[in-house]
């Protein structure tokens, strides 16, 4: 999310966080930060950052009281444990794990300590935002102690895939690229229509 009248239209939709990146080199990126303000209370919200510097993440979290830093990035687990010690307290992490194989899922392991989330996002040449998906029955093979969210290409036709799909540690899925209109800005429509149905469905 990025636009302020855009922002204050989904939180109407009943969504639970709200992502901005912070990353430049993203058509989604967020460059004024006030835009974070249009962000009511009641919903998280979330940073995405891509192999920035810590001061750099713990300066912007600072500024637009994040719940939640997303790293989707090549972070190791000795920066990530860095950047918790320097972020304020109760700002959450997710790690993001790009996925297109099983073994992409043993690399969840590495971050069990020092995260307190996890993102399953689909393995591309892109940083995210491919609007491609991977094979969900990867996760079977997921048997570790952090929450996950699902993402990689969820769109308004996959309803009844997302409905059906369940595991003990998922929490949430991430919508995004093929529910804008434009880079950043949502289509109120879709995504309230899909919500919507989701939650007659469960």
């Amino acid at each position: 999310m990025r636009e302020p009248d855009n922002i204050r239209d989904i939180a109407q939709i009943g969504v639970n966080w709200m992502g901005m990146i912070f990353w430049p080199r993203s058509s989604r990126y967020v460059a004024d930060l006030s835009a974070a303000n249009a962000i009511p209370c009641g919903i998280e919200r979330v940073g995405v950052f891509v192999d920035q510097p810590n001061d750099h993440i713990v300066g912007i979290a600072t500024k637009c009281h994040l719940n939640v830093v997303q790293l989707h990035g090549r972070e190791s687990k000795e920066s990530i444990a860095d950047l918790r010690r320097q972020l304020p307290k109760g700002v959450r992490l997710m790690k993001a794990i790009s996925i297109s194989s099983a073994e992409d899922i043993c690399k969840t392991a590495d971050y069990a300590d020092v995260a307190d989330y996890l993102l399953f996002d689909t393995k591309c040449q892109t940083v995210g935002g491919s609007g491609r998906q991977f094979d969900w029955s990867l996760i079977d093979n997921y048997q570790g102690p952090l929450p996950f969210l699902l993402s990689g290409g969820i769109g308004p036709d996959d309803m009844e895939a997302v409905s059906q799909f369940h595991h003990p540690k998922m929490i949430g899925i991430d919508l995004n690229s093929r529910f804008e209109s434009a880079p950043a800005y949502k289509n109120v429509e879709k995504l309230s229509a899909f919500i919507g149905g989701l939650r007659i469905k469960n």
